[in-house]
Order: C-alpha cells, then sequence, then structure tokens
C-alpha cells in the first residue's frame, strides 16, 4: 500500500463536533478534571497508547536511539519514525506540548525550592 502524506489528508477542525472537542479540553480546570474527561472519552488501551507515544517525542527530543524507545514503550518502529516525522514537522504538536511541559515542570521545581 501506497504511504499517504499527511498534509493530504487535512482534518477539518471547524465541524461542530471537532470544535466541541477542542473547547472541551480548553474548558478542563486541573489534572483530576482532565483525567475524568480522558477516562470517560477513551479506552484504557488508548490512554496508554497515546501516553506511550508521547514518552516516544520526549525521547525522540532527546535524541534516544530508535531500539532504546522501541524497549522503552513497546511502540513499532513505524509509529516510532510517524512521531518522528511530526516532532520535526512544521506543525509543531509534540514540539508544543514538550516545551510547555518542560516549563510547567520547570517552575514546579524551582517554586519547590523557595
Amino acid at each position: 500500500m501506497k504511504d499517504i502524506d499527511e498534509k493530504t489528508i487535512e482534518l477539518d477542525w471547524n465541524t461542530k463536533e471537532n470544535t466541541q472537542l477542542l473547547e472541551a479540553f480548553l474548558v478542563l480546570k486541573n489534572k483530576d478534571e482532565t483525567e475524568r474527561f480522558l477516562r470517560d472519552l477513551m479506552t484504557m488501551g488508548e490512554i496508554e497508547e497515546f501516553a506511550r507515544r508521547l514518552e516516544a517525542a520526549r525521547l525522540l527530543a532527546r535524541s534516544v536511539q530508535y531500539c532504546e524507545i522501541i524497549e522503552k514503550t513497546g511502540l513499532s518502529s513505524t509509529t516510532i519514525a510517524r512521531i518522528s516525522k511530526w516532532l520535526r514537522g512544521p506543525l509543531g504538536g509534540y514540539r508544543l506540548i514538550l516545551n510547555n511541559l518542560h516549563h510547567h515542570n520547570s517552575s514546579k521545581f524551582e517554586k519547590g525550592l523557595s
């Protein structure tokens, strides 16, 4: 099967359903609310899969080798390659969240030192 370029498959974020989903994430106030919503929204397997993908992105950003990421996450090399492509891609979703998490965790650490 021919590899499909993700740019050719654009998601329409402006549908009523997609807009509602985005807005739902934006109104969550804390970790507890987010956990409750994600648990209702997705299966346990989906949550675990997305968590492994985010961890793979974090490891890729640290230049960890694919074989070690496969061992740590259980993801396939194909999935890791896709994450790597998106991590370096123009949309920057993984980069954005990794940077925000880094800054969030840094400031929590700094507050704990005061």
